[in-house]
């Protein structure tokens, strides 16, 4: 499967795939005009390549600074694959990248925690 790559704009956040490296990025901010139309490509991708994937150790990392609510439920989405994907025998470590001092992002990052219990999950707060 070919990698996916979208790079940030001022309203959507860059979306790096390394599928063949196991490796995603999420970085940036994500308030598109229509997050369900942006998203919804992406979203397919990662399915169809979770789908390929069996005791693989899939590595995301996640840096959005801000993130409105029609991209909180994309998101879910996202996590969701990402969840069933390690409920069938795959490792998904999760590395969410927030400020320190934003309790919007390490709130959310908290209730993705609770919500897909097979990711495993590394907080990391950064000072600026």
């Amino acid at each position: 499967m070919n990698n996916l790559y979208i790079a940030a704009t001022t309203t959507s956040p860059e979306v790096d795939f390394q599928f063949d490296q196991n490796a995603l990025i999420l970085r940036g901010e994500s308030y598109p005009e229509n997050a369900a139309a942006f998203y919804a490509p992406i979203i397919e991708r990662l399915r169809a390549y979770l789908e390929s994937r069996n005791d693989a150790v899939i590595t995301v990392q996640v840096t959005l600074t801000y993130f409105n609510s029609s991209s909180t439920k994309m998101l879910f989405s996202v996590f969701d694959a990402l969840d069933r994907a390690a409920s069938s025998g795959n490792r998904v470590l999760v590395r969410w990248y927030r400020d320190a001092e934003d309790e919007t992002i390490l709130e959310f990052g908290e209730e993705l925690q609770a919500d897909f219990k097979a990711i495993e999950f590394t907080d990391c707060p950064v000072t600026t």
